[in-house]
């Protein structure tokens, strides 16, 4: 496995770590015990599936962001002036996380 794949897949654990303590710890703290006993349940599966939104999208936007920032240095050392195009590429696919994690916000927001 080559060093930026691995440290592709250290942020995608790290994402992922983060979301399922935020699943696990967050949800009876923010709930309630009443208000958990009149969801029925609907609201665990709402928060799975928003640490499940924030991880697969920072998963996608760790590799995407592995393999468009190495192309960009490569293309920025033969031509400086790529410098601005190359930054749009990369915060492009940077931008899938945060799209991710608008869905979270939502499926929270509706839990």
């Amino acid at each position: 496995m080559s060093r930026k794949r691995a440290i592709a897949a250290l942020c995608a654990l790290a994402a992922l770590a983060t979301a399922l303590t935020v699943l696990l710890i967050g949800a009876p703290v923010a709930a309630g015990p009443l208000a958990a006993a009149k969801a029925g349940g609907s609201g665990g599966i709402a928060l799975l599936a928003a640490a499940i939104a924030v991880a697969g999208s920072s998963i996608g936007a760790a590799i995407a962001v592995a393999q468009t920032g190495a192309a960009a240095l490569a293309a920025i050392s033969e031509r400086p002036e790529l410098f601005g195009r190359a930054m749009v590429i990369v915060g492009l696919a940077e931008g899938i996380a945060i799209y991710g994690l608008i869905v979270a916000i939502i499926l929270i927001g509706r839990a």
